[in-house]
């Protein structure tokens, strides 16, 4: 993914300098609109949702482009050079299958199980309000347990940026066929109609009346064979496996603003600016985290990380973090995000991917600010990563 968007987006900027029309305007009138949705493409995929021209003109809004050529003149008078870099990105999220088992227990504690396993992006938080609104039971009552293949059974794992779509849709379909045992066990319960039992917000109610049962007692009572519609097993629980049939597709516009040294080449980020599409979003913290994370990788890759190897032996040199240069905070500006939801069709929670889109985006944007600053030696192109070496042989034409 961010292979591609980077030979795109670096094409659709060399188009512009090329062509001298502005690099925003050239983009808009190649992106697909609201109202053209759903829109296929020659390879056959369907973009379902979003709005690729808003997420660009609140990138541009939030990162002050009217504002650059002062930035750029104040950068001069201290001897640096400054680039302003666009990109934009859609990606095809939320594929192949994962299997969800949910299951109360007598105290009415639930325990979800999932093929899927966290690498860092905070599943066990995610996930359990995914269920406690699907059910509505208290998040202190849900346990999350990932990767165990003897209680969630075999899946795909986690990657593709696809475990909300996929384990979440798992999730949602689990949780229809609790509700609907649990109607059965509360008519029982309550001494009413099945056909009478409604579910909002974790309790079974009569409709049009104010008697009701909460889930939790539901749970307890499923264990008591007294309580249970004749033939029904004990229990209250549930499995699913989803496979999904189609992608999510986020979108957005990320820019980038860099100082180069005149003397040196080095480069400093100094502005980042996003806005991004991810469908609904279920904890915002946990989303700009990974958006956070996505982007100083892509930082680190388009600047810094390179694997060398020496020219007589063919020893990598490279081969520890101490030569490999991963980006430290020192090499990164105060982000500035924002986010434009709009509903996903393709799954039933409306989410869409966010783990890639943060490196996705930042490849391009990074590179795209470095050759802006270099417009002025005739550059139109610095191969990744743009060391200081890079970008003053660069600018001495070397």
């Amino acid at each position: 993914k961010p292979e591609y968007c980077y030979l795109i987006e670096r094409l659709v900027d060399a188009a512009a300098r090329e062509t001298g029309i502005d690099p925003a305007e050239l983009r808009r009138r190649n992106m697909v609109r609201p109202q053209d949705l759903p829109w296929k493409t020659p390879t056959g995929l369907v973009y379902d949702s979003g709005d690729p021209a808003a997420n660009m003109d609140r990138a541009l809004e939030i990162a002050d482009r009217a504002g650059f050529p002062a930035r750029r003149e104040e950068a001069a008078r201290r001897g640096k050079l400054r680039g302003f870099g666009i990109a934009v990105y859609t990606e095809p999220d939320g594929y192949k299958d994962n299997r969800v088992d949910m299951q109360f227990d007598p105290t009415g504690a639930l325990t979800v199980a999932m093929s899927a396993q966290t690498n860092g992006q905070g599943h066990e938080t995610t996930f359990a309000q995914v269920v406690a609104d699907l059910l509505g039971v208290p998040l202190s009552a849900i346990r999350i347990v990932q990767g165990d293949s003897d209680r969630g059974g075999a899946g795909e794992g986690t990657g593709g940026s696809r475990t909300a779509t996929v384990s979440g849709a798992a999730m949602h379909y689990a949780s229809v066929k609790i509700i609907e045992k649990g109607r059965r066990i509360a008519a029982q319960m309550m001494e009413a109609g099945e056909e009478d039992i409604e579910f909002d917000d974790g309790r079974f109610v009569i409709g049009g009346t104010d008697r009701s049962v909460d889930i939790l007692s539901v749970a307890r009572a499923s264990y008591d064979g007294s309580k249970l519609p004749k033939g029904m097993d004990l229990g209250l629980g549930a499995f699913h496996h989803y496979d999904a049939p189609v992608y999510s597709y986020p979108v957005g516009c990320h820019i980038c603003e860099v100082e180069i040294d005149r003397g040196t080449g080095w480069v400093d980020v100094v502005g980042y600016f996003a806005c991004n599409d991810h469908g609904v979003v279920i904890n915002p913290m946990l989303l700009d985290g990974q958006i956070h994370g996505g982007v100083a990788q892509g930082i680190g890759q388009a600047l810094l990380e390179e694997a060398f190897y020496d020219a007589e032996s063919g020893q990598l040199s490279t081969g520890s973090f101490m030569d490999y240069a991963l980006p430290h905070a020192r090499h990164l500006p105060l982000f500035r995000l924002d986010r434009l939801e709009t509903r996903c069709d393709t799954n039933p929670l409306g989410v869409k991917g966010v783990g890639e889109s943060g490196t996705t985006c930042s490849l391009p944007a990074t590179i795209n600010a470095v050759v802006d600053a270099l417009a002025e030696f005739g550059v139109t192109h610095v191969d990744m990563p743009a060391t200081p070496l890079r970008v003053w042989q660069a600018m001495h034409g070397k």
